[in-house]
């Protein structure tokens, strides 16, 4: 049994060596063949890819930012099949490639740009959405662009799925992303040093915490500053059709 585990581990040895070296390799065609070999993996044996995925992702992570747009793209396409394959074994990569995924979405490239919004979108179908929630509170202060307002719109949409299972948590992640925007949009709905109008997401955001929270939420925006109340309730006011 002690050798047929240790011809085990040295044939996983041979194979994270393999993929490694095609996701590593100078010409993009054959990093693409990389990419194809580990959805093969997660395919064919996802418990090798489950077992391994920190050190798998710790390159792979690199081509969903390749300078290559076809790898680039190929690869967050990749990502979309891999994730019903592998499902919760995909948690301890979720955090840094949700945050590549996020950069993505600011891309010019519209094929990027579709591919990355997919992979949001099936994160939400097969992952845990109070992780996911959890995770992405934590980046929006830090984008931009048309991430900030398609992230910030994903968020209202957690909201509702994930309040009802754990509302303290929910609450503790998602309000200081509220009090950002409240204290910081100007009244037209530019961020400061931020490009993109983010008044309609915001609103969004607004209206699916107050659906969840109600009278609880009204209280804690009372005891922000004057202008932050205002906004608020031009906020809930707002016609999103």
């Amino acid at each position: 049994i002690a050798r047929c585990s240790s011809l085990r581990s040295i044939e996983v040895m041979e194979q994270l060596k393999e993929l490694n070296k095609l996701l590593v390799a100078k010409e993009f065609q054959i990093r693409i063949d990389g990419i194809t070999l580990l959805m093969d993996h997660c395919k064919k044996n996802p418990h090798f890819v489950s077992s391994n995925i920190v050190q798998i992702f710790d390159t792979f992570t690199l081509r969903l930012q390749d300078s290559n747009k076809k790898v680039n793209q190929y690869a967050l396409e990749s990502v979309v099949s891999m994730i019903p394959l592998l499902k919760n074994g995909f948690n301890p990569v979720l955090f840094s490639v949700v945050t590549i995924v996020m950069d993505n979405l600011n891309s010019k490239n519209s094929g990027i740009y579709s591919a990355a919004v997919k992979v949001l979108d099936t994160m939400i179908t097969y992952l845990d959405n109070l992780l996911l929630l959890q995770i992405i509170s934590s980046r929006v202060r830090f984008l931009t662009g048309r991430a900030l307002q398609d992230i910030t719109d994903c968020l209202a949409g957690l909201v509702a799925v994930a309040y009802p299972r754990k509302p303290q948590v929910v609450e503790r992640q998602i309000l200081p992303v509220l009090w950002y925007f409240l204290n910081n949009m100007i009244g037209n709905g530019v961020l400061p040093g931020k490009s993109g109008n983010v008044r309609t997401v915001v609103s969004k955001l607004a209206k699916s915490l107050h659906k969840q929270m109600g009278l609880k939420l009204e209280e804690y925006v009372f005891n922000q500053p004057q202008h932050v109340i205002k906004l608020f309730q031009d906020l809930l006011d707002m016609d999103l059709q």
